[in-house]
Protein backbone atom coordinates (compact mmCIF):
# COMPACT_ATOMS: atom_id res chain seq x y z
CA UNK A 1 0.00 0.00 0.00
CA UNK A 2 2.57 2.70 1.17
CA UNK A 3 4.79 1.59 -2.00
CA UNK A 4 1.78 2.76 -4.18
CA UNK A 5 1.18 5.57 -2.32
CA UNK A 6 4.67 6.69 -2.86
CA UNK A 7 4.96 5.77 -6.64
CA UNK A 8 1.96 7.67 -7.20
CA UNK A 9 3.19 10.96 -5.55
CA UNK A 10 6.59 10.42 -6.87
CA UNK A 11 5.04 10.87 -10.70
CA UNK A 12 3.17 13.61 -9.73
CA UNK A 13 6.33 15.29 -8.47
CA UNK A 14 7.52 14.11 -12.00
CA UNK A 15 5.05 15.76 -13.22
CA UNK A 16 5.15 19.06 -12.18
CA UNK A 17 8.90 19.27 -11.69
CA UNK A 18 8.54 19.34 -15.94
CA UNK A 19 6.03 21.63 -16.44
CA UNK A 20 7.80 24.07 -13.76
CA UNK A 21 10.98 23.69 -15.73
CA UNK A 22 9.49 24.42 -19.08
CA UNK A 23 7.96 27.33 -17.28
CA UNK A 24 11.09 28.91 -15.74
CA UNK A 25 12.90 28.38 -19.09
CA UNK A 26 10.41 30.62 -20.85
CA UNK A 27 10.92 33.22 -18.48
CA UNK A 28 14.56 33.31 -18.28
CA UNK A 29 14.55 33.48 -21.89
CA UNK A 30 12.04 36.31 -21.79
CA UNK A 31 14.06 37.96 -18.69
CA UNK A 32 17.65 37.86 -20.97
CA UNK A 33 15.76 39.78 -23.60
CA UNK A 34 14.55 42.41 -21.67
CA UNK A 35 17.95 42.93 -19.72
CA UNK A 36 19.62 42.48 -23.49
CA UNK A 37 17.64 45.34 -24.23
CA UNK A 38 17.57 47.62 -21.28
CA UNK A 39 21.59 47.16 -21.21
CA UNK A 40 22.21 48.39 -24.11
CA UNK A 41 19.42 51.15 -24.28
CA UNK A 42 21.11 52.01 -20.70
CA UNK A 43 24.70 51.89 -22.01
CA UNK A 44 23.76 54.30 -24.90
CA UNK A 45 22.21 56.92 -22.60
CA UNK A 46 25.19 56.93 -20.67
CA UNK A 47 27.59 57.21 -23.84
CA UNK A 48 25.19 60.27 -24.91
CA UNK A 49 24.99 62.07 -21.16
CA UNK A 50 29.20 61.72 -20.98
CA UNK A 51 29.67 63.65 -24.31
CA UNK A 52 27.94 66.80 -22.08
CA UNK A 53 30.20 65.83 -19.04
CA UNK A 54 27.19 64.46 -17.47
CA UNK A 55 28.79 60.97 -14.90
CA UNK A 56 25.95 58.64 -15.36
CA UNK A 57 27.12 55.22 -13.03
CA UNK A 58 25.14 52.28 -14.86
CA UNK A 59 25.01 49.06 -12.57
CA UNK A 60 25.67 46.17 -13.23
CA UNK A 61 28.99 47.85 -14.41
CA UNK A 62 29.40 48.03 -18.50
CA UNK A 63 33.22 45.87 -17.48
CA UNK A 64 30.99 42.99 -16.64
CA UNK A 65 28.56 42.57 -19.69
CA UNK A 66 30.80 44.57 -22.36
CA UNK A 67 33.77 44.23 -24.67
CA UNK A 68 35.17 47.64 -25.68
CA UNK A 69 37.62 47.91 -28.57
CA UNK A 70 41.01 48.85 -27.72
CA UNK A 71 41.26 52.72 -27.57
CA UNK A 72 37.88 53.10 -28.82
CA UNK A 73 36.04 53.00 -25.38
CA UNK A 74 33.14 54.27 -24.56
CA UNK A 75 31.95 54.25 -28.29
CA UNK A 76 32.58 51.07 -29.85
CA UNK A 77 31.49 48.22 -27.44
CA UNK A 78 29.73 45.04 -28.09
CA UNK A 79 28.15 42.20 -25.16
CA UNK A 80 30.63 39.77 -23.70
CA UNK A 81 30.28 36.05 -25.01
CA UNK A 82 28.38 34.13 -23.02
CA UNK A 83 27.50 36.93 -21.02
CA UNK A 84 24.57 35.53 -18.62
CA UNK A 85 21.58 38.46 -19.59
CA UNK A 86 18.78 36.17 -17.43
CA UNK A 87 21.20 36.40 -14.00
CA UNK A 88 20.71 40.12 -13.79
CA UNK A 89 17.97 40.86 -11.66
CA UNK A 90 18.56 44.62 -11.85
CA UNK A 91 19.25 47.65 -14.11
CA UNK A 92 20.34 50.63 -13.07
CA UNK A 93 21.33 54.32 -14.09
CA UNK A 94 22.20 57.05 -11.55
CA UNK A 95 22.92 60.59 -11.87
CA UNK A 96 26.14 61.11 -10.29
CA UNK A 97 26.52 64.95 -10.70
CA UNK A 98 23.81 66.41 -8.79
CA UNK A 99 24.99 69.49 -6.14
CA UNK A 100 24.00 69.60 -2.36
CA UNK A 101 25.00 66.04 -1.85
CA UNK A 102 22.04 64.15 -3.17
CA UNK A 103 22.16 60.20 -4.22
CA UNK A 104 21.46 60.72 -8.21
CA UNK A 105 18.09 60.90 -9.57
CA UNK A 106 18.04 57.13 -11.28
CA UNK A 107 16.23 54.65 -13.85
CA UNK A 108 15.88 51.46 -11.65
CA UNK A 109 14.45 48.30 -13.42
CA UNK A 110 14.24 45.35 -12.12
CA UNK A 111 12.09 41.84 -11.28
CA UNK A 112 9.85 40.54 -8.97
CA UNK A 113 7.46 37.87 -8.11
CA UNK A 114 3.47 38.14 -7.36
CA UNK A 115 2.61 34.72 -6.09
CA UNK A 116 3.95 32.24 -9.43
CA UNK A 117 4.24 35.50 -11.73
CA UNK A 118 7.56 37.01 -12.75
CA UNK A 119 6.78 40.78 -13.35
CA UNK A 120 9.27 43.68 -14.50
CA UNK A 121 9.07 46.91 -12.34
CA UNK A 122 10.98 50.40 -14.10
CA UNK A 123 11.10 53.06 -11.63
CA UNK A 124 11.94 56.73 -11.94
CA UNK A 125 13.90 57.17 -8.53
CA UNK A 126 14.30 61.17 -7.22
CA UNK A 127 15.53 62.72 -3.75
CA UNK A 128 11.88 64.79 -3.14
CA UNK A 129 13.59 66.97 -0.49
CA UNK A 130 14.21 66.64 2.97
CA UNK A 131 12.16 66.30 6.62
CA UNK A 132 13.44 67.39 10.00
CA UNK A 133 12.53 63.88 12.24
CA UNK A 134 12.28 64.78 16.27
CA UNK A 135 14.52 61.24 17.06
CA UNK A 136 16.69 61.17 14.00
CA UNK A 137 17.39 64.53 12.58
CA UNK A 138 17.33 65.29 9.22
CA UNK A 139 16.27 62.83 5.92
CA UNK A 140 15.98 63.07 2.62
CA UNK A 141 12.72 61.62 1.27
CA UNK A 142 13.27 59.96 -2.10
CA UNK A 143 10.36 59.35 -4.24
CA UNK A 144 9.36 56.54 -6.85
CA UNK A 145 7.42 56.56 -10.11
CA UNK A 146 6.28 53.92 -11.88
CA UNK A 147 7.44 53.93 -15.42
CA UNK A 148 6.79 50.60 -16.19
CA UNK A 149 5.11 47.68 -15.02
CA UNK A 150 4.07 44.40 -16.75
CA UNK A 151 4.45 40.57 -16.34
CA UNK A 152 7.42 39.12 -18.07
CA UNK A 153 5.23 37.31 -20.53
CA UNK A 154 3.94 40.44 -21.42
CA UNK A 155 6.58 43.09 -21.87
CA UNK A 156 6.88 44.65 -24.68
CA UNK A 157 10.68 45.68 -25.51
CA UNK A 158 9.38 48.56 -27.90
CA UNK A 159 7.36 50.16 -24.93
CA UNK A 160 10.25 50.06 -22.73
CA UNK A 161 12.55 51.97 -25.25
CA UNK A 162 9.72 54.66 -25.62
CA UNK A 163 9.21 55.51 -21.92
CA UNK A 164 12.97 55.06 -21.55
CA UNK A 165 13.47 58.00 -24.55
CA UNK A 166 10.24 60.09 -23.20
CA UNK A 167 12.39 60.59 -19.81
CA UNK A 168 15.85 60.72 -21.59
CA UNK A 169 15.11 63.58 -23.50
CA UNK A 170 13.68 65.71 -21.05
CA UNK A 171 16.74 64.45 -18.42
CA UNK A 172 18.87 65.06 -21.24
CA UNK A 173 17.33 69.06 -21.82
CA UNK A 174 16.93 69.41 -17.63
CA UNK A 175 21.02 69.08 -17.65
CA UNK A 176 21.46 71.29 -20.53
CA UNK A 177 19.33 74.19 -19.20
CA UNK A 178 20.38 73.39 -15.99
CA UNK A 179 17.04 72.79 -14.06
CA UNK A 180 16.36 69.74 -12.83
CA UNK A 181 12.77 70.63 -12.15
CA UNK A 182 11.44 69.96 -15.84
CA UNK A 183 12.82 66.66 -15.49
CA UNK A 184 10.90 66.18 -11.90
CA UNK A 185 7.91 68.35 -13.32
CA UNK A 186 7.36 65.87 -16.64
CA UNK A 187 7.73 62.76 -13.97
CA UNK A 188 5.04 63.37 -11.95
CA UNK A 189 2.87 64.74 -14.36
CA UNK A 190 3.26 61.95 -16.77
CA UNK A 191 4.43 58.75 -14.21
CA UNK A 192 2.02 57.22 -11.40
CA UNK A 193 3.54 57.94 -8.13
CA UNK A 194 5.02 54.79 -6.10
CA UNK A 195 6.63 54.40 -3.20
CA UNK A 196 8.57 57.26 -0.80
CA UNK A 197 10.95 56.41 1.98
CA UNK A 198 13.42 58.28 3.49
CA UNK A 199 17.36 57.81 3.88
Amino acid sequence: MEKDLFSKLDKELAGLQGSIVQDVQKVDIARAEIVRSVLEYCWNFWIRFDRIKVHFVLEPSPGVFASFQHGKYPDEWSFKEGFDFSAVSEVSLTDKTQAEGRTGDSIKVWFYNVEKTVHLRMVFQYCDGEHYYKYSGWKRIFAQNILYDQPVSKVKVDKLWEVMADVVKVWYESHLRRNRELLIKHIKANYEQGETFTD
